[in-house]
């Protein structure tokens, strides 16, 4: 997992939910620890789409359920 990917996505949940980037650890689940809901997660994944310059189809959006997967996930499209 990528120091750089995990800052950039913390920011990322810290613009679009509003929460202390304190909360946004690896383990941290987007959904129950982190409040997000269906709508936050689409907005979510297109500021993720934004900033790093790839596509994430449904089937793995679906997929993430941490801050780790987020980053894991970017980081594998990104090469």
């Amino acid at each position: 997992m990528s120091e750089s990917t995990l800052q950039a996505v913390q920011r990322i949940l810290v613009d679009n939910l509003a929460i202390d980037i304190n909360l946004a650890t690896p383990q941290a689940s987007i959904s129950d620890d982190l409040g997000a809901d269906s709508l936050d997660a689409a907005e979510l994944i297109m500021s993720l789409e934004d900033e790093f310059a790839i596509e994430i189809d449904t089937i793995q959006a679906e997929s993430l359920k941490t801050v780790g997967d987020l980053v894991s996930l970017v980081d594998s499209l990104k090469k």
